[in-house]
């Protein structure tokens, strides 16, 4: 059997039954001339069966008579024959028509705008400026400049905007901004000393600037001068910005409670399905109505974008499943529960007093179990820094 090409497709193609005692006549004498049959089969009862151009259909009339040859059309296919069919149901044409359009216009048009990169610059001010340059939702794609000159345009308009792009993405426009690098200006000092921020023993000091005051193993007191901003002795005195870092042995007292029983979220297995409509940035709910069977549950969303061509359409739908879950409870020994809290204690010592700090010991005073937790009392020693600013303004008004 012979393909029928997209042009023969265009042309229309009609499948004939031949009946006539000359019907190899027939078929030399039109294919002699230019006719071009293909697909020539024989059926049961001796019929010819053939497949033609509609052109050539017109064209074997003649041979017909010469030969006493009958023909019967046994099918039709091809594009004109569909504008035929199409003519005679008018209303669905008028209807495939406007759900077209409708699908070129609403692909035409601008449904969000996201805006990435900004840093200093606030979202409200890009898109501000953006619908300065005609960038705004419900605005038809065409109408808007190439993206080099929204670019330039969308700099010129935003201030510290180093670099603009412009991307449109189907129904999407992304507006990515590249920010100015601008170095922060440093910090202004003025003459100070370093003095103690908690009562600690010194464990370690290193002045870059100033006079130290304090040596290793020293106890000190809270608001006791570290590193003096007071350098020299008599006329040659001057004050300096006192810098340097002082660390300290210091006591931190913790009252802790953990718990002998822990719940964990544990999914069953069961889940309920819900199909939603997405048109634009909403959604309609069109399946799964009702409340599940189970009482707890958690839901996960999929969205599902439509796209035409590359275009990312305003429709689609959102798959939301509800999975059901229960809550375990799971039972610590009192050794656990007291390495947890523990745990969690120096922890909070770290977020605090920074990386740098470091737990040197620790000492459990008091422990007791009731109510299903455990009780402690507990004085960790911590080597952290100790040091705090002081003015040397506020040292002279004294």
């Amino acid at each position: 059997m012979v393909n029928v090409s997209w042009l023969q497709t265009i042309k229309g193609v009609v499948t004939v039954r031949i009946r006539g005692d000359q019907q190899e006549m027939l078929v030399n004498e039109a294919t002699g001339t230019g006719i071009r049959l293909w697909s020539i089969r024989r059926t049961s009862n001796g019929e010819l069966e053939c497949e033609l151009s509609v052109g050539d259909f017109f064209r074997l009339r003649p041979f017909l008579k010469r030969t006493s040859c009958r023909m019967h059309v046994v099918a039709r296919r091809g594009l004109p024959f569909w504008l035929n069919r199409l003519e005679r149901r008018k209303f669905f044409a008028a209807g495939l028509f406007l759900f077209m359009a409708g699908m070129y216009l609403l692909s035409s048009l601008v449904w969000n705008i996201e805006v990435k990169g900004n840093m200093k610059l606030t979202e409200e001010q890009v898109l501000l400026a953006a619908r300065q340059e005609g960038i705004y939702p419900f605005q038809w794609s065409f109408r808007l400049d190439d993206a080099d000159v929204l670019s330039k345009n969308l700099v010129r308009k935003l201030p510290g905007a180093a670099w603009v792009g412009v991307q449109q993405h189907g129904t999407k426009i992304i507006i990515e901004v590249v920010e100015n690098t601008v170095p922060e200006p440093l910090p202004l000092y003025s003459p100070r000393h370093l003095i103690a921020s908690v009562d600690a023993v010194v464990t370690e000091v290193k002045a870059e600037a100033g006079r130290p005051v304090v040596s290793k193993n020293k106890k000190v007191k809270r608001g006791d001068i570290l590193i003096s901003g007071t350098i020299g002795a008599g006329e040659n005195t001057q004050t300096v910005v006192a810098k340097g870092q002082v660390k300290g042995l210091v006591w931190h007292e913790y009252a802790i409670s953990s718990p002998l029983a822990q719940k964990t979220k544990v999914y069953t297995g069961s889940s309920k399905t819900r199909w939603h409509l997405l048109i634009g940035d909403r959604t309609l709910q069109i399946s799964g109505y009702g409340k599940p069977s189970f009482e707890k549950y958690e839901s996960v969303k999929i969205q599902e974008q439509l796209s035409w061509r590359g275009w990312s359409l305003p429709l689609g739908r959102v798959k939301e499943r509800l999975m059901e879950m229960r809550e375990d409870t799971r039972t610590r020994s009192e050794e656990e529960a007291i390495a947890l809290g523990l745990l969690q204690a120096k922890a909070d010592i770290v977020s605090k007093e920074g990386a740098d700090a470091k737990i040197v010991d620790q000492n459990i005073l008091h422990q007791k179990t009731e109510n299903g937790k455990v009780y402690m009392k507990v004085f960790f020693e911590v080597e952290q820094s100790i040091i705090e600013e002081m003015p040397l303004v506020q040292m002279q008004g004294e």
